[in-house]
């Protein structure tokens, strides 16, 4: 799970056990101003499994053992962003509506959404359904849902270059 007050991350996206580890080892999300001390506009913050303080073995041994029980129980991994749509948080967007975040869950645990066609989403190659039962179609590839103020792929190459900085450490 995330909260990408950029808007540019899916609220939605199906991934492989390498894209599981990865996203689990860069632990991405936002702090957000009234949520934080000191945050007065929304920041990109990484921890390692978004647990870095309390971690007593390298990030890559808890990733592994996650993508290990994944392949053995045959499990999906969904990346969930309960942050912005359309826009970030300082350029017009809006977080995602509760109704649709507990309609993708509900897909999710249904199995309902496993089953929908998928299209990739470019620059994080991620899985992102086509549709949603109860969700709007739009809503789902930020590509398509866009209206904010600022450059909607240079805000998808900010962020997927603050991805690789800090896959680097």
């Amino acid at each position: 799970m995330t909260c990408d007050a950029r808007g540019v991350l899916p609220p939605i996206s199906k991934l492989t056990a390498e894209q599981t580890m990865f996203h689990f080892i860069s632990g991405y999300t936002s702090k957000m101003a009234g949520t934080e001390d000191g945050i007065t506009e929304p920041q990109a913050t990484f921890s390692s499994c978004f647990a870095q303080p309390f971690l007593a073995l390298h990030p890559m041994r808890y990733a592994k053992m996650l993508a290990d029980k994944m392949t053995e129980h045959k499990a999906n991994a969904w990346l969930l962003n309960t942050g912005w749509v359309g826009a970030g948080a300082t350029t017009g967007g809006k977080r995602c509506p509760l109704k649709y975040t507990r309609a993708i869950l509900d897909a999710i645990h249904s199995g309902e959404l496993a089953k929908v066609e998928f299209e990739t989403y470019d620059t994080f190659n991620l899985f992102v359904p086509k549709t949603c039962p109860n969700v709007p179609a739009e809503l789902l590839n930020p590509a398509k849902s866009w209206f904010g103020t600022s450059d909607f792929k240079g805000e998808v190459k900010k962020l997927g270059g603050l991805f690789q900085e800090n896959f680097k450490k």
